[in-house]
């Protein structure tokens, strides 16, 4: 079984995340024949179009992690009922000039945690929509919608034990998913 590289993408800045904390426990679910790679999108500018024709270093180096990954982890807060400006200028700036979209032929999985009920539900819709355009294939099948308890993750940030076997089935499933299109 080849090797696979997922490039992590966090919707958060926030210094005590729940969504970083999570991909980080996430992460150490996954198999010795996945590595993950958490990209950085805290030193983006703005998105402007003008930009395009001479885009920034840090939005090329977002753009060569993205194009070198097998796969794409997108683990993201809800900010207003959609997805985090600090995300979408990331997607902004890696799928532009027209034409030339780091997303292309990119399988994704899309998760995320939230003190509200209903987790990340509609950040994670938006963002299935914006993949589908970039045509990232998006796994659509488990969702996660998860809520920020008290048992979801550990003091010493693994998974929690009533979360396990649930985000252990995602991470499987999404490793399979980025298989199918890597092999």
């Amino acid at each position: 079984m080849a090797n696979l590289s997922v490039a992590v993408i966090v919707g958060s800045l926030r210094k005590d995340s729940f969504n970083r904390k999570l991909a980080e426990a996430l992460v150490k679910l996954g198999p010795d024949t996945v590595s993950f790679e958490f990209l950085r999108i805290d030193d983006l500018p703005l998105y402007n179009q003008d930009d395009d024709g001479n885009q920034a270093e840090a939005v090329l180096r977002l753009k060569r992690e993205i194009k070198s990954a097998d796969g794409l982890l997108f683990v993201t807060p809800e900010y207003n009922r959609s997805v985090p400006g600090v995300l979408k200028n990331a997607i902004d700036h890696a799928s532009r000039p027209y034409g030339q979209s780091a997303f292309a032929g990119k399988p994704a999985g899309v998760l995320g945690v939230s003190v509200g009920a209903i987790g990340t539900s509609l950040a994670q819709q938006h963002l299935r929509n914006i993949l589908a355009y970039l045509d990232a294939p998006t796994l659509g099948q488990p969702e996660a919608f998860l809520q920020a308890t008290d048992s979801l993750l550990t003091a010493d940030g693994q998974v929690g034990d009533k979360s396990r076997d649930f985000l252990q089935g995602w991470l499987d499933a999404f490793i399979a998913h980025v298989r199918r299109y890597a092999d």
